[in-house]
C-alpha cells in the first residue's frame, strides 16, 4: 500500500512514513495510490462484531507491512479501552428511517477521540522502535486539540502545540486543552480565527527547514491515518442496519471536510452509501460550493457550533484531487487561488463531486430549534454540532434509512444547549471537577515567525 500526494510533486511514502509525515512536502495531502474494495460477503460478515474487529478489518489493508496483525489488535484494544459505552459507537433512532450515531462516547467527548486515540497508539508504537522524538503541532477549532492532548500527554518522546482560535472555542473544549498538567503539552490560544490557526501550522511544515529541525509531525485531519480511523464507524453503523444487503445513507455535520471525507472512503471500498451529505452551519462554504460552483471565502463568522467555523476546509483537497482525475498540476493551480480569495470548479469536477455529496445549511435559529424540538420529540438531547446535521438530514430523508453523525457531547456546549432548552448538560463523570483546574495556556501572535520561534524553545528545553 503506497501513498501519493494531491498535488503530485512529493515522494510517494508507504502507511508509518506517510502517518508520521502528516503534510506532503510538496504542501499536498497523502491519499492512498489505489483505495481497496471490500467484496460484500466482507462486509456482511462484519454483523454483530465488536468496534475493535470492525476497525482491523477496515483498516488492515492500508497499513501494508508496518505492523504485524497481532501488534495492531493489541493497538486498537488500548485505543477504544478508555471508551465510556461498551458500544463504542452506539445508533439511537430519532424518527422512522432516521437514526443518530453517537460519537461521544470517548475521552473528550467528541468524535475526534476515535481517529486520535488509535493514531496515538501507532505513533507511540512507531516511535519505540527507534527512540525518536517529534514535535506534534496542530490546530483545532476545538475538538482536536483536546482529543490529541488525551491521546499523547505525558509522553517522553512527544512534545504536542496545539493552536486554537483565541475566544473562539467552547469554556469546556479550552479547559480540556488548558488543564493538563504535563509539561510536553502546550496549548497555545491564537489572535485570529481557526482558518488562521491551520494556516499557521501549515506554513511550519512548508518551512522545510523548521520542520527538520524540530522533526514535525501533525496530527490533524491532514494526517491520512486520522481519516482512515474515521472510515470504521460508517461499516460498523451501516452494517449494523443491513448493509450490504440495504443501501443506507449519512449525513455529516462538517467544517473540515475530514469526517465526511471518510464516508467518501467507505463507499470507495464498496459500502453501499446512497446519499452523503455534508451539512453546514452558518460558514456554508462547502454547501454554496456544491450549490453555485465556485468556491469562494467569504470570512468566519462566529457561531454556536464553533467546531463547523471554518472556511478553509483542508480535506476538500482531497475530494478535488479525484474529482479532477487525480491531476496534482491542477490542485495546486486552485490552491494557488484559494489563497487569493476562491476558485470557480470546472464542471467535469462539479458534477463529479454533485454525484457523490449532497448539501445543506442550517441557521443558528434552526440549529436551537433543533434541539429544542428533539429534546421534546425524542428526549435526545444533542449538542448544536450534531443539531446541524439532524436538521440538514431531515431535509434529505427517503426510502433510504438515513443516520446522522452525533460529532460531540451536549456538555461541551452547555451555553447553547442551555439556551435552547433550558436545560444545563453536566459534564459525565471523569470530567466533573474540569473547572476546578488550573489551566495553564500562552496566548500568542498570528505570526509564523514568533510561533517557530516559541516551538523552538520549548523543545530545546526538554
Amino acid at each position: 500500500m503506497t501513498y501519493i500526494s494531491t498535488r503530485g510533486t512529493a515522494p510517494i511514502l508507504g502507511f508509518g512514513e506517510a502517518m508520521m509525515t502528516g503534510l506532503a512536502r510538496d504542501g499536498g495531502l497523502y491519499v492512498p495510490e489505489v483505495v481497496p474494495v471490500m467484496t460484500h460477503p466482507d462486509i456482511a460478515a462484519m454483523a454483530g462484531l465488536p468496534y475493535e474487529a470492525v476497525a482491523f478489518r477496515v483498516m488492515r489493508p492500508y497499513l501494508g507491512s508496518f505492523f504485524a496483525d497481532d501488534e495492531f489488535q493489541g493497538l486498537i484494544a488500548k485505543a477504544y479501552a478508555g471508551f465510556h459505552h461498551e458500544a463504542r459507537a452506539p445508533l439511537v433512532q430519532l424518527a422512522p428511517g432516521h437514526f443518530l450515531l453517537e460519537l461521544f462516547h470517548g475521552p473528550t467527548l467528541a468524535f475526534k477521540d476515535f481517529a486520535m486515540q488509535i493514531i496515538g497508539q501507532m505513533m507511540q508504537a512507531a516511535l519505540a522502535r527507534t527512540g525518536e522524538r517529534i514535535t506534534i503541532v496542530g490546530a483545532t477549532s476545538g475538538d482536536t486539540g483536546s482529543a490529541a492532548i488525551e491521546a499523547f500527554r505525558g509522553l517522553a518522546n512527544v512534545d504536542v502545540f496545539i493552536l486554537f482560535p483565541h475566544g473562539r472555542v467552547s469554556d469546556v473544549q479550552r479547559r480540556q486543552m488548558t488543564t493538563p498538567v504535563e509539561g510536553n503539552i502546550h496549548a497555545l490560544a491564537l489572535d485570529g480565527d481557526f482558518d488562521d490557526c491551520q494556516a499557521r501550522v501549515k506554513d511550519m511544515f512548508n518551512d522545510h527547514a523548521f520542520r527538520d529541525g524540530v522533526r514535525l509531525a501533525g496530527v490533524n485531519s491532514i494526517n491520512w491515518a486520522r481519516v482512515l480511523a474515521q472510515v470504521v464507524y460508517y461499516f460498523y453503523a451501516a452494517v449494523a442496519l443491513g448493509a450490504p444487503g440495504r443501501k443506507v445513507s449519512f449525513t455529516v455535520p462538517t467544517g473540515n471536510f475530514g469526517d465526511v471525507f471518510a464516508g467518501y472512503i467507505a463507499k470507495q471500498m464498496g459500502l453501499p452509501i446512497d446519499k452523503l451529505v455534508i451539512a453546514t452551519n452558518q460558514n456554508d462554504i462547502l454547501d454554496r460550493t456544491l450549490r453555485l460552483g465556485e468556491h469562494r471565502l467569504t470570512g468566519v463568522k462566529p457561531s454556536i457550533s464553533p467546531s463547523m467555523d471554518i472556511q478553509v476546509s483542508s480535506n476538500f483537497e482531497r475530494a478535488l484531487f479525484d474529482a479532477y482525475g487525480r491531476d496534482g498540476r491542477a490542485i495546486s493551480a486552485l490552491m494557488a487561488e484559494l489563497k487569493t480569495g476562491g476558485f470557480k470548479v470546472s464542471q467535469g469536477a462539479l458534477e463529479s463531486l454533485r454525484a457523490t455529496f449532497a448539501s445543506g445549511a442550517c441557521s443558528e435559529d434552526e440549529t436551537l430549534a433543533t434541539i429544542t424540538r428533539h429534546l421534546t420529540a425524542t428526549g435526545e438531547l444533542l449538542c448544536p454540532h450534531s443539531a446541524v446535521g439532524v436538521k440538514v438530514a431531515e431535509e434529505q430523508l427517503g426510502a433510504t434509512p438515513m443516520i446522522t453523525l452525533a460529532t460531540a457531547h451536549p456538555a461541551k456546549f452547555p451555553d447553547a444547549v442551555e439556551r435552547a432548552t433550558g436545560r444545563r448538560p453536566a459534564l459525565p463523570p471523569h470530567l466533573a471537577d474540569l473547572f476546578d483546574r488550573p489551566e495553564r495556556m500562552t496566548r500568542v501572535p498570528n505570526d509564523l515567525a514568533t510561533l517557530e520561534a516559541l516551538v523552538r524553545d520549548r523543545t530545546a528545553r526538554r
